[in-house]
């Protein structure tokens, strides 16, 4: 039974999706779930792009323990020491290196030879392997490339020094054969592969990215990089779930595992759906809202006599929650607490009052608290900037069918003052977004806003995703709260701060691969 690493790169493809701008607090939180999750090698950042993300690396470097932690860089010395200036106190420091091989790439982009492409491969591995201990080369565009040229790249970054070769399909052209073919070329005609690990990493393009990346397997990859959720730049890249669950139920093909702990997945997806402000779909695979609904008659009944009928995954298998009563409102904060650090969640003292008041606020309210529900509160409270911004204080609505609505707010600045203001819209929520289109110093168009509810039944929290645009920057909020309306107050406000945070940072565009 072949071991299958699996390489995470939530935090650096995943982070390039439009919209998505993770602050160092929420890299960490991340990156703690998917050391819980058991993931092999995750990729932190790429530290060149700022002192911001080379910071964020280097703290997730200082926090994870039992996964390697990774970081991005070009083929140059420069983005190679800011690497090592993330990673050098890491317990064992990883480089990820890459360069594009494909004739479109080397001429219109690098504007470099192949034999100045080799040598440019060549010397920023060997310049690598003086500092950190394990080099992964990448040849990017690999799926277009040729394929004797491939080979004999790979074969003297081997040389130098590398001892994984990834074999990105970068634009998601190739299909499952083709990128398997690939592989076995690579394992045909390059005399000292067996001196390093193969690895595959895939976009979606043409929704071909899991598949791919598992013909991968089928043809001598032992290292899968992906994200969760599938969530990456353009269509996205290979969802870690979906691979992951397909090793583990269909085993007896592919004849490979993982250490990962499968029941941790369900949280994970959770996670970064809230953080990176991107709704899972509900028809998503392996962790959709409807990935274990039955709506079919035929469907209903045969996994009433049998399960296996119709459901090859169980929801236990992913640790999706069974939605029972947890806690209530007469549930103690020892209780609470205890209940946190099986979600996982460590937090301070200050931080465990502040979640137990407003778990109690909530469970008066709603009256049963599910397992989704407290973890959607403790998300909600992990959102929250580390810096003093705007604050929702406030909320009142008037709606009636025969009159205009009206929202009135009140907004705690960051420098501590309390304004308030009201506006009209067609709608109740364009009446809350009008207001805050007053109350905020910046022209902001919203692209997009959408709404769904965590668990079910007429007390369900409401939770809100929207992408708002200023000056071309896309930035994604959420906002969670038992009144859809509040919830989309919050939700503004919060990508709101988060474009704030943003303009602050004015970060370089992290490059792909």
């Amino acid at each position: 039974m072949r071991k299958i690493e699996i390489f995470d790169t939530t935090l650096r493809d995943g982070e390039q999706t439009a919209g998505v701008n993770l602050n160092t607090a929420e890299k960490i939180e991340i990156a703690k779930r998917l050391e819980m999750l058991g993931v092999d090698v995750m990729e932190a950042g790429f530290p060149a792009a700022s002192k911001g993300d080379l910071e964020a690396v280097k703290k997730v470097a200082s926090i994870v323990k039992n996964s390697t932690v990774t970081a991005l860089a070009r083929s140059n010395t420069s983005d190679i020491d800011y690497a090592w200036e993330a990673l050098k106190d890491s317990a064992e420091p990883r480089l990820h290196v890459f360069l594009a091989t494909s004739p479109i790439h080397m001429t219109y982009k690098l504007k470099k030879t192949p034999d100045q492409v080799v040598e440019t491969a060549v010397g920023a591995v060997k310049y690598a392997r003086q500092k950190f201990p394990v080099v992964q080369w990448s040849a990017e565009d690999a799926c277009r490339s040729d394929l004797n040229f491939l080979s004999r790249i790979v074969e003297k970054v081997i040389d130098a020094g590398a001892t994984v070769i990834n074999i990105p399909d970068t634009v998601g052209f190739t299909n499952p054969e083709e990128y398997g073919r690939i592989f076995r070329y690579l394992l045909n005609h390059v005399p000292n592969i067996e001196n390093a690990i193969l690895s595959a990493h895939c976009h979606d393009d043409l929704g071909m990215a899991v598949a791919n990346s598992l013909s991968a397997i089928e043809h001598g990859a032992n290292q899968v990089e992906c994200t969760i959720n599938g969530i990456g730049e353009r269509a996205g890249n290979a969802s870690l779930e979906e691979i992951a669950v397909a090793l583990a139920i269909r085993e007896d093909f592919y004849q490979a595992k993982t250490r990962l702990k499968l029941n941790e997945i369900s949280r994970t997806s959770q996670l970064v759906s809230r953080l990176t402000g991107i709704a899972v779909p509900p028809n998503k695979a392996v962790v959709g809202k409807n990935a274990f609904a039955h709506e079919s008659g035929i469907h209903q009944d045969g996994v009433l006599k049998e399960k296996s009928t119709y459901e090859i995954i169980t929801p236990e298998l992913v640790g999706v929650p069974s939605n029972q009563l947890v806690l209530g409102k007469h549930s103690g904060r020892h209780a609470f607490k205890d209940y946190l650090h099986k979600l996982g969640f460590h937090p301070d003292e200050n931080k465990v009052k502040a979640l137990f008041e407003d778990f109690k606020h909530l469970a008066d309210k709603k009256k049963e608290m599910t397992e989704e529900d407290i973890f959607a509160l403790l998300i909600d409270h992990k959102i929250q900037p580390e810096v003093p911004l705007y604050q929702l204080k406030d909320i009142q609505v008037n709606y009636g069918t025969n009159q205009i609505p009206t929202a009135t707010l009140r907004l705690l600045t960051p420098d501590g003052k309390l304004i308030q203001d009201a506006a009209t819209g067609s709608g109740s929520v364009e009446a809350i977004y009008n207001t805050l289109g007053k109350m905020l110093p910046s022209s902001i168009k919203l692209n997009d806003y959408r709404i769904q509810s965590v668990g079910a039944g007429r007390d369900a929290l409401a939770q809100v995703f929207v992408q708002i645009d200023s000056d071309g920057h896309e930035i994604n909020g959420s906002g969670t709260a038992q009144d859809v309306l509040e919830a989309s107050a919050k939700a503004y406000v919060h990508a709101y701060n988060k474009l704030q945070l943003h303009d602050e940072k004015k970060s370089y565009e992290a490059m792909s691969i």
